[in-house]
């Protein structure tokens, strides 16, 4: 059998970093004999073979070792680092890590200390990995590093980052409660309720929210719902006329575009609710809310953002979404209005036939009892000794109103024709 091929130790002369794909060159290249660490030739086979296992490996994997916690990771560790990747290495960990350090260092000490391996799942740690401190989580292992004679030298950290999976799951459940509490709603009070408990769970990415919708004018936009905020303040006023220049919110550019529109500073807005988090938004998103069969946007949501989380793709099409199941349920409230007042229409049409008729058969019944009388009188032989001008207006009576009736029948007929769609009325 062919003896495997012989990795190339040109860059690592003394066999430290083989195999370590850039972070083995760069651990290579690196002047050790200026750390507390010493030449790299000089390090205890613990340490070597500690570094080799995580160098090899392509899980995410970082460790320190000594009384200065010199910091080392591997390749697959590298993008949780983000900006400090030119220069954690061979640098003290709680400086590397010195905004997390008061969470993860009661682990560490565990670990140095007691020889005892921790476990967390999904912990939120915020990183200043992108250079402000972001939201982020991650399921990781710390366990002993022991040198040549046994004793606890180090700590290695084994990790998943678990960022994208937990927020993309938070989302995902507030559109669903959002679906469900929208299902229901028949008016613009249903709609601000359902809104409410829809977000009411989710103040990371939604710390405030006011929803507007446009008067049939286009010259201003009405608060329907706010989650977070109250009514009237500098954020939420109840009222925006496009035409004001000192509006909190763009919505004149907005109602221009029909495109979602930033909103950068909201400092100047004064004092902002925070969500769930301790520090106010800093930004915030109009996204507008389409109304089916109409080009222009029924109104906008104004949505402030997560000031833990980059304003990207995935958060973007969260707030598309959230406007999209809000534009489905407002269009379902205007279907239901629009139901319930021809349903009215029908009603009142129902009660205005029944009085029609019921003042037809009274109209009716007057003209055909003038009628019959004279003919009853006439036809039992009453009239028979009647002088000829008292029979004749017997007579007349009974063709006056048998006129009258046929006048009623005609117009009945008229209005019955105009009804079917046959003739079109002229007033």
């Amino acid at each position: 059998m062919a003896e495997p091929p012989l990795a190339n130790h040109q860059a690592d002369p003394h066999g430290v970093f083989v195999g370590g794909g850039e972070m083995g060159a760069l651990m290579a290249g690196y002047d050790w004999s200026a750390s507390p660490l010493g030449p790299a030739q000089a390090w205890p086979q613990s340490l070597r073979t500690a570094i080799g296992i995580m160098l090899t490996s392509r899980y995410a994997m970082w460790m320190l070792w000594g009384r200065d916690l010199t910091f080392f990771c591997n390749d697959a560790y590298r993008p949780t680092l983000g900006v400090k990747g030119d220069w954690a290495l061979g640098a003290r960990a709680d400086r590397v890590w010195a905004e997390i350090w008061h969470e993860i260092w009661p682990r560490v000490e565990i670990v140095l200390t007691t020889g005892t391996a921790t476990w967390d799942e999904g912990l939120l740690l915020f990183l200043e990995r992108s250079g402000y401190p972001e939201e982020t989580y991650h399921t990781f292992s710390y366990s002993p590093l022991r040198d040549d004679a046994g004793a606890i030298a180090g700590m290695l950290c084994v990790v998943t980052e678990e960022t994208e999976r937990l927020i993309g799951e938070r989302r995902l459940a507030t559109l669903g409660a959002l679906a469900s509490e929208l299902a229901s709603a028949q008016t613009e009070q249903d709609l601000a309720a359902a809104i409410e408990h829809g977000f009411g769970r989710n103040g990371r990415d939604l710390p405030f929210t006011s929803l507007y919708l446009f008067d049939e004018d286009g010259l201003s936009a009405r608060r329907v719902a706010a989650t977070r905020i109250a009514g009237g303040h500098a954020a939420a006023p109840d009222l925006i006329r496009l035409s004001d220049a000192s509006a909190p919110w763009p919505a004149a550019e907005l109602m221009l575009t029909g495109a979602p529109v930033p909103a950068d500073d909201l400092s100047r807005l004064g004092s902002l609710p925070t969500g769930d988090w301790k520090q106010p938004p800093r930004q915030a998103l109009l996204y507008p809310i389409a109304q089916q069969g109409l080009e222009g946007p029924a109104g906008f949501l104004a949505a402030a953002l997560n000031p833990f989380r980059p304003y990207d793709a995935a958060y973007r099409g969260f707030i598309e979404l959230v406007a999209g199941q809000i534009a489905a349920g407002l269009a379902n409230v205007h279907a239901y209005d629009a139901e319930r007042r021809r349903a009215d229409a029908l009603a009142e049409l129902d009660r205005a036939k029944t009085a029609f008729f019921s003042n037809v058969s009274h109209e009716f019944r007057t003209p055909l009892t003038l009628m019959l009388s004279p003919l009853e009188e006439l036809l039992g032989g009453q009239g028979t000794d009647a002088e000829p001008a008292d029979r004749e207006e017997l007579i007349e009576t009974a063709h006056r109103n048998g006129l009258r009736l046929l006048k009623l029948v005609n117009t009945l007929l008229d209005f019955s024709r105009i009804e079917a769609g046959r003739v079109e009325a002229s007033y």
